[in-house]
């Protein structure tokens, strides 16, 4: 057995980058930038009123001083003459400011009287003008690689760019292994269940950017297993469930090297997980094998699944971060494996589930956390700084 950090290493080393391509700004949202733009104009394209109230010269702005209104200006509206010597043009929040103005005096500090203003005595300090290239200017960048969120599409729009360079999305395929597998919905034999590991896959790598796709379940033969090998396509990652242990039905691991997958390893000293492999397949395909227990699947999904789609997006490559909790109640000491224990956080402390089996979904589905217990880790008290994955 070899440990989680081997074992993720080993992963990396299998993992490739995957190519940019150009989609829409309406589409760029949650995808990653592949390389860096820069922005078309600056912004604002001219100087703009803060507020709105009356463009001034500053010199002289006063209480009592009086000004005679001789135009408007509007976003989208400019005013286009010269603004003299106490006169003022009514002005509107995002509107440019017209030459001769370098101060807007607020309307609430303002007494007008038809064509007339009169400053009143509450006048504030403030000039109220956003300069032109306050926020940016032509040729400021986004850098790259980097997650796009709303704020960055806003950004971007602002800054006049429409079509956005992104890493491709990776396409996993997943492969639910066992005769003793149906689908939801259809009626399970008195010796079956349903497969559900594959779907809460497939949530995972959809909410990490992946195009995720199901196979139809493998049954525990090898026919059945190579005609779902067959399957895989152009997928980037093939993700198997099940038939990875070493009894008499586990054929994955046998079936994928038959046809040309060269595994990089074998079984991890973790728990859940401990039936884990990965390798290459002969049409290039990264695979990744996981247990067929349903906190196994999943826990191995936060643990080393995320990470590698990391990477394929050019996110670095690097652990899921963790996180650190104050333990609300002691933890059991751990034994020589890495133990990632289904635990809840609230208000800054952390709580372990005493049923740690790796069957139990319910669990998992209660948990918000995975509690990281080091090999050998002793009994932790009451108040201990400990690390997890928030999941």
């Amino acid at each position: 057995m070899i440990s989680v950090t081997d074992a993720l290493t080993h992963l990396f080393a299998l993992t490739n980058e995957l190519p940019s391509e150009t989609v829409p700004l309406g589409r760029a949202n949650g995808r990653v930038l592949a390389t860096a733009v820069s922005a078309k104009r600056d912004q604002p394209p001219f100087s703009a009123s803060a507020m709105d109230g009356y463009g001034v010269a500053s010199e002289g702005a006063a209480p009592g001083a009086k000004y005679t209104v001789i135009g408007e200006a509007a976003a989208g509206h400019a005013f286009d003459g010269i603004v003299g010597s106490r006169e003022a043009v009514r002005i509107f929040t995002g509107a440019p400011v017209p030459k001769g103005v370098d101060r807007v005096i607020i309307q609430e500090d303002v007494v007008r009287d038809g064509d007339v203003i009169t400053i009143a005595d509450r006048l504030d300090k403030g000039f109220h003008i956003r300069p032109a290239g306050g926020d940016f200017q032509v040729g400021q960048t986004i850098n790259a690689p980097r997650e796009l969120r709303p704020s960055d599409v806003a950004l971007m729009a602002s800054m006049n760019i429409a079509n956005v360079p992104v890493i491709r999305r990776p396409k996993v395929a997943i492969l639910s292994t066992g005769d003793e597998l149906v689908m939801p919905g259809e009626a399970p034999g008195p010796d079956q269940i349903i497969a559900s590991n594959s779907f809460g896959l497939q949530a995972m790598l959809r909410d990490a950017g992946c195009e995720a796709r199901l196979l139809p379940i493998a049954r525990d033969t090898r026919a059945s297993l190579e005609a779902a090998f067959d399957l895989v396509d152009d997928a980037d990652l093939l993700i198997t469930i099940g038939g990875a242990s070493v009894g008499d039905h586990d054929l994955v691991g046998d079936v994928a090297q038959n046809l040309g997958m060269q595994r990089s390893f074998y079984k991890i000293a973790m728990r859940p997980g401990k039936p884990l492999m990965a390798g290459t397949l002969a049409n290039g395909a990264m695979m990744i094998g996981l247990p067929g227990n349903p906190v196994s699947a999943l826990v191995c999904g936060h643990v080393f699944v995320l990470p590698v789609v990391r990477a394929m997006l050019g996110l670095g490559q690097a652990p899921t971060p963790r996180l650190t909790a104050k333990l609300a109640a002691p933890a059991p000491q751990n034994g020589p494996r890495e133990h990632y224990m289904r635990a809840h956080v609230a208000h800054g402390e952390l709580t372990t589930f005493d049923n740690q089996d790796s069957s139990l979904l319910s669990i998992l589905s209660d948990a918000n956390a995975l509690l990281v217990c080091p090999p050998n880790c002793p009994e932790l008290a009451v108040g201990t700084d400990v690390q997890y994955l928030p999941i």
